[in-house]
């Protein structure tokens, strides 16, 4: 009894050892016939590519994906439009490698795991993200010549000035590109094959260094001298403060007109004689203060040898009288001085 268990328990391994080889035999020839096949539910950047042969899951990605990011995109910002050329912006998406590293995935694990998964219809869920290179200084090149067009500086408020009055033009705010902000969402763009081929231009704005409202604290003095009605005009915090009567430069040693600075100040200066022929045996000399100074008191030099200073010949105010420079009482270029800070602007109009 015990010899016929043996010979019949022999007998089913024996069995079962040949249905064991034919089903590896069956799962080796099955896997020979499939070894370029993606598993079901791989995709690529997006695109389901299960099932499919590496050639077919290729060509499919051409179609579906590569040609999609090679079409043009279009940038907007106010009433400007551009358009970028993928290609030309150095895009290259690499196919092949994307379908090299989904078919690696596709054959992980063992022989018996893939044969049972295929065949139970198991999906693996496996997402391989987008392989795609864009040229840095395409990039950037393409931003710096988008914020050519579209950025406008910003303009500061300014003073315009007459011999009589200050005018004040006001500001205006500028427009510039934020570029690195618009180099993000451009490779971002380009290598999006699905959505809107048009990207809004990031901007930001641009506020001026001066407004009508800060622009006083730049010129704390203002200077106009108006040579027809022999005056001088002070305004402070581009207010008119105080009105000066003063002589200017007699015909062919005109007070220069212009739009000048103080650039040297002096209490009780010398006189620098200019090298002129009106100035005769004088020229190139220098006469310290006294009586035959005719420098009194203050000096605001503004433009080579011309200057605002205090004379005693106070006949001469209100008259084309002096050779160039601004004339003032004594007392009245004594009150102005303290006034008038280096850098003060002086219009001679």
């Amino acid at each position: 009894m015990r010899r016929r268990f043996l010979v019949l328990t022999g007998i089913v391994l024996a069995v079962a050892a040949v249905a064991l080889t034919a089903g590896g035999a069956y799962a080796y020839f099955w896997e020979n016939g499939r070894t370029d096949v993606l598993a079901a539910g791989v995709t690529v950047a997006g695109v389901d590519v299960g099932g499919l042969h590496a050639d077919a899951a290729r060509a499919l990605l051409q179609q579906r994906l590569v040609e999609q990011l090679a079409q043009p995109l279009r940038l907007t910002a106010d009433n400007h439009s551009f358009v970028v050329d993928p290609a030309r912006a150095g895009l290259h998406v690499d196919v092949g490698d994307m379908v090299s590293l989904a078919l690696d995935t596709s054959q992980g694990g063992s022989l018996a795991h893939r044969f049972f998964r295929d065949l139970e219809g198991r999906r693996i869920d496996t997402s391989i993200p987008l392989r795609a290179t864009l040229s840095r200084a395409v990039l950037a090149r393409t931003v710096a010549n988008v914020a050519l067009v579209v950025d406008r500086p910003a303009r500061p408020a300014r003073v315009v000035a007459s011999a009589a009055s200050l005018h004040v033009v006001p500001e205006k705010t500028g427009v510039a590109v934020d570029q690195p902000a618009l180099r993000a969402a451009l490779a971002a763009a380009l290598l999006r094959a699905t959505g809107p081929r048009t990207l809004t231009v990031p901007t930001r704005t641009v506020e001026p260094r001066w407004t009508a409202a800060t622009l006083p604290q730049r010129y704390p003095a203002f200077i106009l001298v108006d040579r027809e009605t022999f005056t001088l005009r002070l305004f402070r915090g581009l207010h008119l403060a105080k009105t000066y009567p003063i002589a200017v430069g007699q015909a062919g040693l005109e007070t220069p007109a212009g739009l000048y600075r103080i650039n040297d100040k002096q209490v009780n200066p010398s006189w620098h004689v200019p090298n002129s022929a009106w100035a005769g045996s004088l020229a190139g000399h220098v006469i310290p203060p006294g009586p035959a100074d005719p420098i009194k008191a203050r000096w605001m030099g503004f433009w080579d040898g011309a200057g605002i200073h205090g004379t005693d010949e106070t006949w001469s105010i209100g008259h084309a009288a002096s050779h160039g420079c601004v004339r003032m009482r004594i007392a009245d270029v004594e009150a102005l001085y303290p006034l008038v800070p280096l850098g003060t602007p002086v219009y001679v109009g």
